[in-house]
């Protein structure tokens, strides 16, 4: 399928075959996907009361040393799909009462992805499609799903480079993510809701706040809410979880002073349009298992 030959779908521009090979994110042409399942961890919105129907990809360009999905960022868990296949599994998870759906950590496949979603909406796909990545796609590579995602649920990880550079290996990670986000802005333009308070188009930035780092996550929030006000939503996220075998300080939880200390940053900045969480929602429960449920 085109767009795999030489591959620049994320902000590494490995610009390998991965027809003959695999790339970065450890994933060949084929789809593999660890789970479909309805999701009730998500920002309110998107998840509502009878969830959000997920798919979560295998693979990730990105591979963040703290990953909390580990399992299937490096391909150890996943089954391989048909394009095909992956639209009848997005059209069971609309049968199943999904607001929506969710479609986790997509980069490397957008082609198939954008094939996908168009044969389920000619098969009567009606729900919203969430695209829910790190954002460390290609603008190029996200023009291939204009008119196909409705929502975008993009990270904005890191503000430095050097933060880039040591968790994620992608030093080039804030200029991506930012030129990444403003064409999700371009294709979604501001919020709509439905009479239920579920989101319909839209854009959602997260920022997962990381332990010792509350002024990087300042930054972010300061450049998302200079550059697009109150046009998009913001979720502040406290639920960073130490992997086993961290250093420090990722070896830890984040402490209520540190959330505190950015969530009254946002208030002071006027942040009108966001999402934050109770402190303690940090919990291996965020974690589904990867069991090939729904595949």
């Amino acid at each position: 399928m085109n767009g795999y030959e030489k591959c620049s779908l994320c902000a590494r521009r490995c610009g390998i075959d991965r027809r003959n090979t695999v790339g970065y994110c450890v994933a060949s042409i084929d789809v593999s996907i660890a789970r479909a399942a309805l999701h009730f961890w998500e920002e309110p919105p998107i998840s509502g009361e009878m969830g959000s129907g997920t798919i979560f990809f295998s693979g990730c360009s990105l591979s963040c040393v703290f990953c909390q999905n580990r399992e299937i960022s490096r391909g150890r868990a996943g089954k391989s799909v048909t394009v095909e296949r992956l639209a009848e599994i997005m059209l069971e998870l609309q049968a199943k009462g999904a607001h929506n759906i969710n479609l986790v950590t997509p980069t490397h496949y957008i082609p198939s992805v954008a094939e996908a979603v168009r044969i389920a909406k000619q098969q009567h796909l009606s729900v919203p499609v969430v695209y829910n990545t790190g954002s460390y796609d290609t603008p190029d590579a996200l023009k291939l799903l204009d008119g196909l995602v409705d929502i975008y649920l993009p990270d904005m990880k890191y503000y430095t480079s050097k933060t880039a550079e040591a968790y994620s290996n992608a030093a080039n990670y804030p200029e991506a993510a930012k030129a990444a986000i403003a064409e999700m802005f371009r294709q979604v333009g501001e919020p709509t809701f439905d009479e239920k308070g579920i989101m319909k188009k839209g854009l959602i930035v997260r920022i997962l706040l990381l332990p010792g780092h509350v002024a990087e996550a300042k930054l972010c929030l300061k450049y998302l809410l200079d550059t697009y006000g109150d046009k998009i939503y913001i979720s502040l996220m406290n639920q960073y979880t130490p992997m086993p075998n961290m250093k420090p300080p990722l070896n830890r939880r984040v402490t209520y002073e540190e959330y505190a200390q950015l969530t009254d940053y946002a208030e002071r900045l006027g942040l009108t349009n966001g999402f934050t969480q109770e402190f303690g929602t940090a919990s291996e429960s965020f974690i589904p298992p990867f069991d090939g449920s729904g595949i």
